[in-house]
């Protein structure tokens, strides 16, 4: 099966935007950097990229006939708040997880951005103590079977929808929207940045572009930031979901360890922690763009790409798109590192 064979229920405004960061692009003195704008993607409590992978789960789920989604991420998980939005969108319950991923001391660190919005959504909140990591959790489980015991019929949805069987899906598509636009664009991306930590945004990305390559597309980068912090457990997953995600999609050929890029060096010693170069890169982007990235994810691989890009890692003859993920609900749970 293509990209295209399978079952989507569309849930973005359409293609998301792409436009220059001309601003961005003069300080930096180098390569020609765009964005693609998955944060105003979808009127459906602020979008982000999760909202893109659950368009292709969405048919499953109502095949399914369930009645509750249960998910899990973090205190300030972009994800399970897109879970809760699809949620209400759809008419389900919503059951959620979050665990302490973050260790960070800001008040109001687990009520304020994401899980606040989870709440207003009418989702079923339930924090846990447990710490960082992006496999699967006893405490998801748990709760699946806890919502069957209570006569519902639960679907499971893994942290970042990246362990779901259909997790690569949306952002396979996404490169074949990429090559849409470059066409109405009149410009070809050679390099797209994107961060990664449970994986199947760049995976899916990963092998969407092979795709168009064997039909003929030109060759291009796809360079992983990453931000978890757990970089061997990152690269193993992107590249498990990437090849997953080649063979749903028909690729007749292995995808090549070239193909895989996760690159460490701004994700700082824990997930979710800023970094300085993180707080840096989200001056930077709100002071020259007025596009707000946040310090979990955005913050990470913005500050890669401007050492990529300052170093000359990518030419100055390269026109680089960098994935804009969302996020920046998060930011409401960091006031601390922008000082008064």
């Amino acid at each position: 099966m293509a990209t295209s064979d399978f079952d989507r229920h569309p849930l973005t405004f359409g293609p998301s935007p792409v436009h220059p960061l001309r601003r961005l692009t003069e300080h930096l003195g180098g390569a020609q950097v765009w964005a693609k704008r998955e944060d105003v993607s979808s009127g459906l409590a602020y979008g982000g990229n999760k909202t893109r992978k659950l368009e292709y789960i969405v048919p499953d789920v109502l095949a399914s006939g369930a009645d509750t989604l249960v998910s899990i991420g973090g205190f300030q998980s972009n994800h399970t708040r897109q879970v809760a939005a699809v949620a209400a969108h759809l008419g389900l319950g919503c059951r959620l997880v979050q665990e302490k991923w973050v260790d960070w001391d800001d008040v109001g660190n687990d009520r304020v951005g994401n899980i606040l919005l989870s709440r207003i959504m009418g989702a079923d909140v339930r924090l846990d103590p447990a710490g960082f990591d992006i496999g699967i959790r006893t405490s998801w489980q748990d709760a699946i079977d806890e919502v069957t015991a209570a006569g519902g019929t639960p679907y499971a949805i893994p942290a970042g929808a990246s362990e779901h069987h259909l997790g690569g899906l949306g952002f396979a598509n996404w490169a074949h929207e990429v090559a849409a636009q470059e066409h109405e664009l009149g410009v070809f991306f050679d390099t797209v940045v994107v961060c990664t930590v449970t994986g199947s945004t760049h995976a899916g990305m990963i092998a969407g572009f092979a795709e168009l390559e064997d039909a003929g597309g030109r060759p291009r980068r796809v360079i992983g930031i990453d931000a978890s912090a757990t970089i061997d457990k990152t690269r193993a997953q992107v590249a498990r979901i990437a090849r997953h995600t080649a063979s749903l999609i028909g690729l007749q050929r292995e995808l090549r360890d070239d193909e895989i890029t996760v690159l460490e060096g701004w994700a700082g010693d824990l997930y979710g922690i800023p970094v300085e170069s993180t707080v840096e890169a989200i001056r930077l982007s709100g002071r020259l763009e007025a596009m707000i990235i946040d310090p979990v994810y955005e913050g990470k691989s913005m500050a890669g790409l401007v050492d990529l890009v300052t170093s000359g890692e990518i030419p100055r003859d390269s026109t680089v798109l960098y994935a804009h993920l969302g996020g920046q609900p998060a930011l409401n749970a960091y006031p601390g590192i922008f000082g008064d």
